[in-house]
This record gives structure tokens, sequence and C-alpha cells, in this order.
């Protein structure tokens, strides 16, 4: 029989960070990965940090690299999660990356991180000092690093449908509100740039956050809503398709009698696989495009903090 200290230590340190790129200086054709060198552990890793109390792996990923390189990144797709015990203690710590393009900023050596390389990708699995950061850019090196991105939410938490007469102008609930809010900083991340919304009072709202922190108007798409689906998919999918297609971070939010249908058909078109997702009110779908098919998708479970 095993005694308690003999059990499988569960995470009890939480982290993020990311496998963060730029466009070759010379090539723009190719890609350059940053390392950073911490002093104090002498190694050569991913810009990575521990998640401060009420904050998201999304959010600590983007804070983490630009206090650890003075970079400025927007988030392109997930790319794996990690974990490992740390050495000579009874802690393990769990580590979500994401992929990140540097847009802007400088590194300035700080007393975190003494140096940063950027180096080919070819050659980083030579530079990192830990094993299992070679795992994570294993994983990131099975999708092209230069894709587009499409944000595709389900609504926020609604009021009881029995309270609203008409259920097209159902509201978000107090929690569905706090969800809205959240979504700003993790949308944010992506680098949204545009809002499109089912015409459904709970959609709207809540994207309406979002729409006020970029000074934007929200498109309405009634093809998106779960009766005009139903009605016709095919439609919706085309409208769908074609909003990927316009620049920029589309974001879009819909109802659960659209998104899961929507997705598996893009997913099995496009031959890629579909992480488990149980579509919760407030989640999003991240959405990778290459060369016009979809290469990734990755589930969000929640824009609010695990616990909250």
């Amino acid at each position: 029989m095993s005694s308690k200290s003999d059990r499988p230590i569960k995470a009890n340190i939480f982290a993020a960070g990311a496998v963060l790129w730029r466009k070759s200086p010379t090539n723009p054709y190719e890609i350059e990965i940053a390392l950073i060198h911490r002093p104090k552990y002498d190694d050569w890793s991913f810009p990575k940090g521990k998640l401060d109390p009420g904050e998201t792996p999304i959010v600590a990923a983007l804070r983490e690299v630009q206090e650890e390189t003075g970079l400025r990144a927007r988030l392109d797709r997930r790319v794996t999660r990690v974990a490992y015990e740390i050495p000579g203690h009874r802690k393990r710590k769990r580590v979500d990356y994401w992929a990140a393009e540097a847009v802007g900023g400088e590194f300035v050596p700080n007393t975190e991180v003494d140096e940063l390389r950027w180096v080919a990708p070819e050659d980083v699995a030579g530079e990192l000092s830990y094993s299992v950061d070679g795992k994570v850019m294993r994983r990131f090196m099975k999708i092209p690093a230069d894709t587009t991105t499409m944000l595709v939410v389900r609504h926020g938490k609604a009021g009881r449908r029995k309270d609203s007469p008409d259920d097209t102008l159902r509201p978000l609930d107090k929690l569905g509100r706090a969800q809205a809010e959240a979504l700003v900083p993790q949308l944010l991340a992506f680098g949204a740039t545009a809002v499109h919304s089912a015409d459904r009072t709970r959609c709207e709202q809540t994207v309406e956050p979002l729409a006020r922190a970029l000074g934007t108007e929200i498109v309405p798409e009634p093809l998106l809503s779960e009766e005009a689906y139903a009605e016709d998919p095919a439609a919706a999918r085309s409208r769908v398709r074609k909003i990927a297609t316009l620049g920029g971070v589309q974001v879009i939010c819909s109802q659960s009698g659209v998104i899961p249908d929507l997705l598996s058909w893009w997913a099995e078109r496009d031959g890629i696989t579909l992480p488990p997702a149980r579509n919760r009110k407030g989640s999003t779908w991240v959405l990778s495009f290459s060369g016009g098919k979809l290469v990734d998708a990755s589930h969000i479970d929640s824009p609010l903090p695990e616990n909250s």
C-alpha cells in the first residue's frame, strides 16, 4: 500500500509562458525564436512565470513576455500544457504555453533576464537547458508560425428564460456581465480588431465591452442565431468563412446551437481534430488559419480565473 508521500503530486504552482517569435530581419519567409537567459539559474528557456492572484494564463503569458523581454506580443494559438516536479520540493508546476508574435518594444537586460537571443527554429533545441522545453518547441513546430486568427465566443450567462417573454431580448445576468468584462483582456491578447454578434441581446451584451475598448461598432450577424443556423446552415457557414478572410482578428459571438456544429463542420472540412470542449457560456474558440485553411483550434473554457 502506497503511503501518502508516494502519491503523485497535483500541480500546485501555476504558470504561463510563450514561444515568442518574429519574422527574420534578413528573410521575411523565415522566423526566429526568442530564448532568454536567467542569471539566477544560469539557464536558457522560453519566457514564462507564475500567475498573479486572480490572473488567467492568457493574461499572465503576455505580462511575463513583456516583463522578461521588454517586448510587446500578440498571442496566436495555444501550443501545449506541461507539468513537472520542482527538484527538491513537494511541488509540481503547470505551465500553459501559447505562440506569440513580437510586435514591438525592445529588450533591456533586467534582474530576471540578462540576455535574449533570437535563434533559428532548427537551432533552438540545442540551446535550451531543459528537455521539457524541447517538447514545447516540437509541438510549436507542428503548425506554421505565421497564422491568422479568428475568435468565436459563446455568449455569457443570461437571465432565466421564463423571465423574458421575448427570448431574443434576454439579457446577461450578473455572472454573464462579469464574463463579458473578463473577455476584454483575453480577446485583446490575441489582437482583436473587429466584433460581430448574432442578433440576440445576450450575444451583443457579451461583446459590448470589447467593442467599447476597441472604439468600434458591433456588426450584426443574423445568420448566426440558432434559429437562422438551423434553417440554413450553409448560408451561416459561408458567412463565417467570409468573416475569416476580412483581415485583422475578427471576433464572433454566437450561441450553443451554432458553435459546436459549425466548428465540427469546419474541422472535418479542413482535416483537423478538435480538442475536447464543453462549450460553456463565456468560452472562446481560438481558430488559426494558414493558406485559407483551418490548421488549429484551441478552446478557452472561461475568461475568469480558475476557482473564481
